[in-house]
């Protein structure tokens, strides 16, 4: 039941908004106001929503609405974004209120479903409380749930030590065999980015982000100065790639690729990742993170679900060699409003068991 301090309306300002998410302890760039400004951009409507304990901002939801041939629906990427130091409120409380405007919106824009992607402990307490308000655990997930990240506090050298020893003798080789890093956020640097990512889809064989897509992100991003496509390059010719974004505390691997014919025993990547690290220290963020991982995969063994290795069993041990910690969110919780929501849900399912994850 709404508490009568509590008001809920659209926040218009993009300053309150990225002031409210970046201060506090949970935040990514997937609740900030730039990927708000994408997701428009791309065509899909949203919503800034903010709970008000009289004039004070205590949470904050963006709401997407997601359009897919199997269905339209509300998605709440890693949000919402509660103040804990407001303990008079908890979560259900929060919850209950964002929940009733989303049905509100649904209603309006005739969607099958809500997802939330939440920034919260995967514990049966936070569980219980979604399933209590009707929630269901979504077939697959929409954005990382296991992350990996890297505090950078310490000084480099501290760093390159606290690395597996694997890791590290591939940065000093890499730099000895004279591999350079470049960074911008040109269109060219997007360009070679493109053009690795295609061989990386063709080995992996996923579902890969159109060019439009990616454009779009980095022109958004790009002007605030949040994102930076680093190269790694031998004998001129660009070996790996990466979109990196800044927002908040963090920098955050985004996207990945690399070359998979040319000069395999050059370990351009892990220079790749190291420079970016630095540049993160240089701007001064806390963390490095690596996005997401399998949450099993450890030392030199691959995750194995039936007779295949998990897809990201290898990017897993590459991200765990740089050092770091591991955190686990709840995952994905969806409200379903409609028998369309079913038809979803089982070709959903059927997609996680076909890419066996």
């Amino acid at each position: 039941m709404q508490s009568e301090s509590l008001n809920i309306c659209e926040i218009k300002d993009k300053q309150t908004w990225d002031a409210f998410v970046t201060s506090q302890q949970n935040h990514t760039f997937l609740h900030s106001w730039s990927w708000g400004e994408f997701n428009a951009l791309t065509g899909d409507k949203i919503w800034r929503l903010g709970i008000f304990d009289n004039q004070t901002l205590v949470a904050a939801a963006l709401v997407i609405k997601v359009h897919a041939r199997r269905g339209n629906f509300l998605f709440v990427p890693h949000g919402p974004i509660y103040d804990l130091r407001f303990t008079i409120y908890d979560l259900r409380k929060i919850l209950e209120v964002f929940i009733q405007k989303f049905l509100a919106i649904a209603k309006q824009e005739r969607v099958s479903f809500i997802r939330i992607s939440p920034l919260l402990e995967n514990t049966d307490e936070n569980k219980n409380i979604f399933k209590n308000l009707g929630f269901r655990p979504a077939p697959i997930h929409m954005h990382a749930e296991t992350t990996w990240t890297l505090n950078l506090e310490a000084s480099e050298e501290d760093l390159l030590m606290k690395m597996r020893k694997t890791t590290r003798n591939l940065i000093r080789r890499a730099i000895k065999e004279g591999v350079e890093i470049k960074m911008g956020a040109s269109a060219h640097d997007l360009e070679i980015f493109n053009n690795l990512y295609k061989e990386t889809v063709l080995k992996h064989s996923f579902t890969p982000f159109r060019l439009t897509y990616l454009q779009k992100q980095v022109k958004i991003l790009s002007e605030g100065n949040n994102i930076l496509i680093f190269t790694a390059l031998y004998n001129n010719e660009p070996l790996a790639s990466a979109i990196i974004v800044f927002y908040g505390n963090s920098a955050f691997y985004h996207h990945g690729a690399s070359s998979l014919t040319k000069y395999p025993k050059i370990s351009a990547a892990y220079l790749l990742q190291w420079e970016a690290i630095r540049e993160a220290k240089r701007r001064g963020y806390k963390f490095y993170n690596f996005w997401g991982i399998v949450p099993n995969v450890s030392g030199q063994w691959s995750v194995v679900s039936g007779r295949k290795a998990h897809p990201w069993a290898g990017i897993t041990l590459f991200k765990k060699g740089f050092g770091g910690f591991q955190t686990d969110y709840l995952n994905a919780r969806d409200l379903p409003l409609s028998w369309k929501y079913w038809p979803n849900w089982i070709i959903e399912t059927i997609r996680r068991k076909r890419r066996n994850l």
